[in-house]
């Protein structure tokens, strides 16, 4: 079994495996623009985020029922499950639903219904977390907050999400304003694409709580001694930062020196699927690239934990920490 890890950095709809969408368009009445999986796993070669993004949102017309969304988060748990996944922190994106025509209380119902007995089928805790689309209008964003009001009690915090270059976080003020009078947790894609500076204005506009990428910071000294500092962790996501083009290879990614400077870094998949590997296959892609010492994993792993959105159950955040100062390397 691979060492106990929590993911914090997963797209639900990025965990969307060729094999699945062909069987849910099959089922919906879908047409996929490819003749088969083989043809669409060949389609999942980037040229930046905006290429990735491209083909994304036009798979996700496969998605049209509660019953579809489950399966899809069935699907990634049992993966997640295998690579040491314990506990989970599922983003989604309800408006590039809503905007087919999917109501919001269809997609939170079906993952609900997969994440409501995930830790019985599979041993993973799950919170889930509604993301925006910074490239959609502000209005937009807190029009689907208002939405989800109604469902907050299966919704953890929010998150800001899709196409980074341009499209600043501050422009999001007020929604987070709201979502914290609300007592969700936020976080943020920042400097992905992205300047640092984003990582800068997503904690002091938006007051987030965690970094979604950030590895853009290791541009400015003065913001990483303040990460650090603070304490704040980053979700890195090294396997889609490669596919992406945001690194040219795996051995280049700054991990190494983001660790040395003492930030609270994190390993995740990111969009799975798309980028070549869940949780552990990043794990064994740093490692084997990077030359990371058993204990810089276990120190990854310790990291997901501790990072974790578990203050409301403070036990478990201590096993899942034991399970992880317990395990032997090796044993995989």
């Amino acid at each position: 079994m691979p060492v106990p890890k929590a993911e914090l950095h997963l797209h639900i709809e990025g965990t969307l495996e060729p094999e699945l969408a062909f069987a849910l368009a099959a089922r919906n009445g879908v047409t996929l623009p490819h003749a088969d999986t083989a043809a669409l796993r060949e389609a999942y070669r980037f040229s930046d985020l905006q290429s990735f993004l491209d083909l994304y949102y036009r798979l996700m017309a496969v998605l049209r029922t509660a019953e579809d969304f489950t399966e899809l988060a069935d699907a990634y748990l049992e993966r997640a499950a295998a690579q040491g996944v314990r506990h989970a922190e599922v983003f989604f994106d309800p408006q590039a639903h809503t905007a087919r025509g999917v109501p919001l209380g269809t997609v939170v119902e079906g993952l609900s219904a997969s994440l409501d007995r995930a830790e019985e089928r599979y041993g993973v805790s799950t919170r889930l977390i509604m993301c925006f689309l910074r490239d959609e209008p502000v209005e937009s964003a807190m029009a689907t907050l208002e939405a989800a009001k109604p469902y907050l009690d299966r919704i953890t915090g929010i998150g800001l999400d899709s196409a980074e270059a341009d499209h600043p976080p501050a422009a999001f003020r007020a929604v987070y304003e709201e979502a914290a009078r609300l007592g969700l947790r936020r976080v943020a894609h920042a400097g992905e694409e992205g300047p640092a500076a984003y990582v800068r204005e997503a904690l002091d506009v938006l007051g987030v709580e965690r970094i979604d990428h950030g590895l853009r910071c290791v541009e400015d000294p003065e913001l990483v001694e303040r990460l650090a500092r603070e304490r704040v962790p980053l979700t890195l996501c090294p396997l889609s930062n490669v596919r992406l083009r945001v690194v040219d290879a795996l051995a280049d990614h700054p991990l190494p020196l983001m660790m040395d400077a003492g930030l609270l870094v994190t390993v995740n998949s990111d969009d799975p699927a798309y980028f070549g590997g869940y949780a552990g296959d990043n794990f064994d892609g740093v490692q084997q690239a990077l030359g990371l010492t058993e204990d810089q994993l276990r120190g990854l792993a310790r990291n997901s934990f501790r990072a974790a959105f578990l203050e409301d159950d403070e036990p478990r955040r201590a096993r899942y920490l034991a399970e992880v100062e317990a395990y032997a390397f090796g044993t995989e």
